[in-house]
């Protein structure tokens, strides 16, 4: 788990951040699988320079999920590795993964986010990692805020947050750090202040 947990800071420090909430050690380190699994389909169109060979990376890791949900991940790899691992324990569901990565191929080549696909999905199942299955109603107003501030649509974001918080409400507190990235209001704030966000979300439990 270590270095996932480094890949994982790297390259989403957010996450990362709010993942440092998670006492328990196994759940937190289920919880980095399903973060770094997203950093790597993230990175893909950082590392090829056409939409194509970008979309050839993503169906690759499409049929690795047949591994993944069957319990027999590609040997060796350890993102796939440990979220076979998480998937198992916490009884992952394939469809949003899936999605997911439909939802990076879209972005490799331009198209519209599909907010859905790219937080919704992400932040139900990883609510799913550290509390279980049936709070999918109350994670996607949180996962919609967060969306829409990560990709600049500010203004769309103050009465979701109210209705969020509203939900919220019936979320278990162990579930919280899975979705206390939406409390951060820009991308591009100073990590000092994103910590104390981040730190002042888990303690009330509200964004």
């Amino acid at each position: 788990m270590t270095d996932l947990d480094a890949q994982v800071r790297a390259t989403d420090p957010d996450r990362w951040l709010a993942s440092r909430f998670v006492a328990d050690v196994q759940a937190r380190a289920d919880l980095i699988a399903l973060y770094a699994f997203e950093a790597e389909l993230m990175a893909i169109p950082t590392r090829v320079s056409q939409p194509l060979l970008a979309e050839m990376r993503y169906a690759w890791w499409g049929e690795q999920m047949d591994g993944v949900f069957a319990g027999v991940p590609r040997k060796g790899h350890p993102v796939l590795e440990a979220l076979a691992g998480a998937a198992a324990r916490r009884g992952l569901e394939r469809a949003p993964l899936d999605a997911l990565i439909d939802a990076h191929v879209d972005r490799a080549h331009g198209r519209p986010h599909d907010l859905e696909a790219l937080f919704v999905g992400p932040m139900q199942a990883a609510v799913r990692v550290l509390a279980g299955a049936g709070h999918d109603e109350v994670v996607a107003p949180a996962a919609r805020v967060r969306g829409l501030t990560q990709t600049g649509r500010f203004e769309e974001v103050a009465a979701l947050r109210r209705e969020a918080n509203t939900v919220l409400k019936a979320l278990p507190v162990r579930a919280f750090p899975a979705v206390s990235t939406a409390a951060l209001r820009r991308p591009d704030e100073p990590e000092a202040a994103k910590r104390l966000r981040l730190t002042w979300a888990n303690l009330r439990g509200r964004i």
